[in-house]
Formats: structure tokens, C-alpha cells, sequence
């Protein structure tokens, strides 16, 4: 007898595939499902993506089907923002194709989609086949999210200039600095954009939140016991986080850094790493060296080259190389030969899940990405927390002043100068505040192990309960 088959669909960039296809590889092998993962594909080559989506480790239920790419060249231009090229390019590739490769692969029994890829919803109806969302992000932005259209329509005027803190209901208010990108503007397409895609979020038959219980309790009781969000109605919502790349370091240069942790004092190296599509400029980059000299401390720093456009511009290509010459050249003179033994510099690139998994690591320098997040406290390491843009600087006064695992870099100015740095780095390594930060961090650790655990943990039984509805 055949296994249930359902369908994954996430949209472009790792930040999304990373989960979603973590959710499928889960649903293969714990659950005993046949999973196809849907890519959206890209013009822009991805190395690292593509290495993710046809690893040979994948289980053999799991199935990998490229949709058959749009001419994106002629739908999106450079000075879109992000999020309307993302949007744009979704749109045109499902329905231009998204009916006929389900009908080919044999009409599952669900699909599951992440927040940008609302079209499925319109065109799975006619084919009778349910629809789950899963948001890639924190439950407190998706509890903002669900409250973004009720301020669409109350609120005049711009969200970033209202004199007080938005109050999200049974949440912690939001600081206007803090939202997100794709609000602070509300005549642009980007803002139009998600405000469409979320607006749809009631329309799911359940939606999968990449978190648990032990990391934001108050976010997920919100959703089921707040009378705002029961009188959307929302759909059920299934907790199964942490839900993480698992380690892989195959690469040469992969394993020479290993080797190099492993010859480091135990929770005394600083991992510097902004994510797959975080980038500074040349002044920060310069800053930022400066002050890992000044602080004295063992670092791995990810050098990826520096870009004065925008901080997500790798977000499409990243782990795509261009950077032969290595990191030296961008960064301040002889700093690579003046830190040698105590730093390691990687261009591009580095394997975060076994870099931070290791005994060695004792914190960790991050744009708060949510995958990054999740990966931080998984692996027990405490965070220096450095948002870069959408909803990172609201994770990272979350992670700093309500969960306790981080301190946010001190920004004055639009360069954060090497003092700063050099501050952070020392009190997060070997000060005070770092130790009750790790240990906040090690608890959190164990709780989301607990939650994951085979047969009994909240986020394995939120899952459980789907997996046994599709088999039905």
C-alpha cells in the first residue's frame, strides 16, 4: 500500500528552504510519509542551496522537484526591494505551474507552504487539497502579523511614528524601531505585499510554527487563548520547533577549522557569522575587525565581501563564491597576520550548525535571523545580537530582554565603531553577564531537546497529531 504523500512548498532562500525541508525530512523518517519539496527556482545559481536540496543524505522518500523557472529577468529589476522581487517571482512561477507538477506528482494528500507563497491557497480549491501554512519566523512576529491587518485599518498615518509601542494583543509591545522592514513604510509595494500574504494566514487549514513552549510561552498561549486571535478566526496551530539544519561538514576547509576548534580552551571562541543573506559594508567590516583585535579574544569570523547597496544583498546568492582573492583584501592590513592562531577568517562561508555545536564555541556574533536563533540556543551559546533588517531587530530585544540568551550591540550611529565591539565581545566571553547568559543558554538547550524527543516531546507530538490526520 502506497505511503501518504504530501507536498512542501517553500519560497527562495535558504532562510525558508532550510526549515521547510527540516519538516519534511522529519515527516519521511519519524512518520513514515513519502514527501516531494517543491523549489521555487531561482536565475541566480546557489550553491549552497542547491548542496541542501540534492544532498545525498536525504531519506529516500523524499522527493526534490524543481518548478520550471520564469523569465525573472523580465518580471523584477535590481531596485525592487527584496521582498518584491521574492513576492513577484513566486506569484508568476505558481501559476504559471504549480497545478500541473501536483496533478503530475499525484495529488497529495496536503500541501505545506510558507508565508510568501499564499497563491497555492487559490489554486489547491479546485483540487481538493488542504493547505498548511508554516511561518519561518518567531510566533511574536507571526502574532504581529495576524494583528498587522486589524492596524491597516484602524491606524492613519506611518506605524513607525506612533508615540507609543505597538501593543500586539497578549504580547509584549512592539518599540516602533523594532518592527519589521516591510511595515515602516506603508506607500511601498513591499508593505502591500506582506500585508496580502499574512492577511491570508486564516485561510490555512493549520499552521506550523518553527518554535515550542520553552523559548516563547507567552507568543504561542497568546494564539489559542486570546480573544483577538480566536475571533479571526485562526486556524490550529501545531508547535514543532526547533526545527534546524543538522550538521554537515564535508568540505576541506570545513574540516581544517574543525581541527583548528578542536585545539581551543572549551567556551572560548567568538563565531562571527551574519547568516546566508546578511552583508556589511566596508566600514563596518572594517570596524568590526578592529574590535576582535582590540577584545583579545579567539574568533571564527565569516568575512563575506562587503556590499554598500544593502544588508541582504546575498540574500539570493548566498554560499555562491566570487571571493577568490580571500577575505584579506577587505579587511584592515595585516589584521588576518596580527590575529593568526588566536582567529580564524572563512571566506563566505562556514558549516554554523558544527561550528556552533562545538565545545569550543562560547558565543555567538548574529544578524537574529530566526534560523540562526534557533540554531544558537539549540547548541547552548549565548549571542551578541546585531539585526540587520526585516523582523531581526524585534528578535533581538526579545532574545535580549525577555528570554535572556543575548545583548544587542549598542548602535549610536550607522557604523558601529570598535569600541563598542571590543565592549560586547569581553562581556559576552568572559564577563559576568556571559556566564548567566550561557547558562540561560544551556537550559534552553535542554528544553528544546526535550521538545524534538521521539515519543514524548510537545514539538514531536504537535507533529504527530498531522502526521496520523494525513495517514487517516
Amino acid at each position: 500500500m502506497p505511503k501518504p504523500h504530501v507536498a512542501v512548498l517553500p519560497s527562495p532562500g535558504l532562510g525558508h528552504v532550510t526549515p521547510l525541508l527540516e519538516l519534511a525530512k522529519r515527516l519521511v523518517t519519524q512518520f513514515d510519509l513519502h514527501v516531494t519539496v517543491l523549489v521555487v527556482t531561482s536565475t541566480i545559481p546557489s550553491p549552497a542551496l542547491s548542496q541542501l536540496l540534492h544532498s545525498p543524505t536525504l531519506p529516500a522518500d523524499l522527493d526534490v522537484v524543481e518548478l520550471p523557472p520564469v523569465d525573472a529577468a523580465a518580471l523584477v529589476t535590481d531596485e525592487m526591494q527584496l521582498l518584491t522581487q521574492l513576492a513577484i517571482m513566486v506569484e508568476h512561477s505558481l501559476n504559471a505551474s504549480l497545478k500541473s507538477v501536483l496533478l503530475q506528482i499525484g495529488t497529495p494528500k496536503a500541501l505545506i507552504i510558507d508565508i510568501f507563497c499564499t497563491q497555492a491557497f487559490d489554486i489547491c480549491k479546485p483540487l481538493s487539497i488542504p493547505v498548511y501554512s508554516f511561518f519561518t519566523a518567531s510566533v511574536a512576529l507571526m502574532n504581529f502579523s495576524l494583528y498587522l491587518p486589524t492596524m491597516d485599518r484602524e491606524i492613519d498615518g506611518e506605524f513607525v511614528d506612533l508615540p507609543e509601542p505597538v501593543a500586539v494583543p497578549g504580547c509584549t509591545p512592539i518599540r516602533t524601531a523594532d518592527l519589521l522592514d516591510q511595515v515602516k513604510d506603508r506607500n511601498n509595494d513591499e508593505y502591500m505585499w506582506y500585508l496580502h500574504h499574512v492577511g491570508r494566514l486564516p485561510e490555512a487549514a493549520g499552521i506550523f510554527l518553527n518554535s515550542w513552549e520553552g523559548i516563547e510561552p507567552v507568543s504561542i498561549q497568546s494564539l489559542t487563548e486570546h480573544p483577538f486571535y480566536r475571533g479571526i478566526p485562526i486556524p490550529e496551530i501545531f508547535p514543532v520547533g526547533p526545527l534546524i539544519k543538522q550538521v554537515e561538514c564535508t568540505a576541506e576547509m570545513d574540516a581544517e577549522l574543525i581541527n583548528w576548534l578542536d585545539e581551543q580552551p572549551s567556551k572560548s571562541v567568538l563565531f562571527v557569522a551574519l547568516g546566508s543573506g546578511g552583508t556589511f559594508t566596508s566600514d563596518q567590516m572594517t570596524e568590526l575587525a578592529w574590535g576582535l583585535e582590540l577584545s583579545e579574544q579567539r574568533f571564527v569570523l565569516v568575512a563575506r565581501f562587503p556590499s554598500d547597496r544593502s544588508a541582504s544583498a546575498a540574500y539570493f546568492n548566498a554560499g555562491s563564491g566570487g571571493e577568490e582573492d580571500g577575505p584579506a583584501r577587505y579587511l584592515p592590513e595585516g589584521f588576518v597576520e596580527r590575529t593568526k592562531g588566536r582567529g580564524v577568517v572563512v571566506a563566505s562561508w562556514a558549516p554554523q550548525i558544527a561550528v556552533l555545536g562545538h565545545v569550543a564555541t562560547g558565543g555567538f556574533l548574529s544578524h537574529c535571523g530566526w534560523n540562526s536563533t534557533l540554531e544558537s540556543v539549540s547548541s547552548g551559546v549565548p549571542m551578541i545580537a546585531w539585526p540587520l533588517y526585516a523582523e531581526q531587530r524585534m528578535n533581538a530585544t526579545i532574545l535580549e530582554e525577555e528570554v535572556g540568551v543575548a545583548v544587542k550591540v549598542a548602535a549610536a550611529a550607522a557604523v558601529v565603531g570598535r569600541e563598542e565591539i571590543e565592549r560586547v565581545v569581553r562581556l559576552v566571553m568572559e564577563g559576568e553577564k556571559g556566564k548567566e547568559m550561557r547558562e540561560k543558554a544551556r537550559l534552553l538547550k535542554e528544553s528544546a531537546a526535550e521538545a524534538l524527543s521521539v515519543g514524548g516531546g510537545g514539538s514531536w507530538a504537535s507533529l504527530a497529531k498531522v502526521a496520523e490526520r494525513w495517514k487517516k
